[in-house]
């Protein structure tokens, strides 16, 4: 949800009641990048303002320890969440931090995220087990990747989950930061395992791909996808994209063609754009 969900996404969902914090903190969540920032950077902030939650993805054990300190050396009202994707990393995480929750994201979930993945439906039964068998089912696991709405919700509790996340289906809130031509990419799509890939291609197109090899990363599916599918290298997928991209100065090109639109393989459900609130609201009535 990187540069979709801006503060102002944030406050709308907080406002809906999506959280249940007191005053002592600040009611919404930060989302950390691990291997892109350092503790040093974000304390100061957290000892300020007191985020209800900072959530942690993408860094080792050894990160996500320092991390974790870090964050409750410097504020006692802050919550810890650590995102991984899989049983070994979610034991790793628990053993090491005792987070004060556990997001586990499936391989149906949009953007970057374990490039071996297996779906919610496996992931949180097996995390769910895993802990218990170690004396550490106090931490409650939240499931992520491809849950759209109340159905989603309910699913993931039955799996063994304390509670869900949806990131994929907020592309559709109207307090969500994206151009309206990009947005409507996302409206058009469906069937989400066609149209949806999970690939390297879409960070290395850029240059230089500072992602790790563990993690890959879910994009509407396009001409950078096609073209390396076809056996193009890179290259020459970028000079397409270059010229892709100018073209689209004077004529009709598709979006997705020459942008990366990170959607999860749910994205046949984001179908109109409607409130955040509204989105928070529905969702228990849709899990009944």
């Amino acid at each position: 949800m990187s540069g979709v969900a801006t503060s102002k996404l944030a406050v709308a969902v907080t406002l809906s009641g999506a959280t249940n914090q007191g005053l002592d903190v600040l009611p919404v969540g930060v989302g950390i990048i691990v291997i892109g920032s350092t503790p040093q950077r974000w304390l100061p902030i957290f000892a300020k303002f007191k985020p209800a939650v900072v959530w942690l993805s993408f860094g080792n054990t050894q990160q996500m320890k320092a991390w974790t300190e870090g964050i409750r050396e410097t504020t006692s009202f802050s919550k810890v969440w650590i995102q991984v994707g899989s049983v070994s990393a979610a034991l790793k995480a628990a053993q090491s931090c005792q987070p004060d929750a556990l997001v586990m994201q499936g391989s149906d979930a949009g953007g970057h995220g374990h490039a071996k993945g297996a779906s919610v439906v496996a992931l949180v039964p097996e995390v769910a087990d895993a802990l218990k068998d170690h004396g550490l089912s106090h931490i409650p696991i939240l499931a992520a990747g491809g849950i759209m709405d109340g159905r989603g919700v309910a699913a993931a509790i039955t799996l063994g989950a304390e509670g869900a996340v949806l990131g994929t289906r907020f592309i559709g809130a109207e307090e969500a930061d994206m151009d309206s031509d990009v947005r409507d990419e996302v409206f058009a799509a469906s069937d989400g395992a066609e149209s949806t890939v999970r690939s390297r291609v879409f960070d290395d197109i850029w240059g230089a791909n500072p992602w790790p090899q563990l993690y890959d990363g879910r994009c509407l599916r396009g001409a950078f996808y096609d073209s390396q599918e076809k056996g193009m290298d890179m290259d020459s997928i970028r000079t397409q994209f270059y010229h892709d991209s100018r073209r689209s100065q004077t004529e009709e090109v598709s979006m997705r063609d020459i942008a990366c639109i990170w959607a999860g393989a749910g994205v046949g459900l984001v179908r109109k754009l409607e409130p955040a609130a509204d989105i928070v609201k529905k969702l228990p009535e849709e899990a009944d």
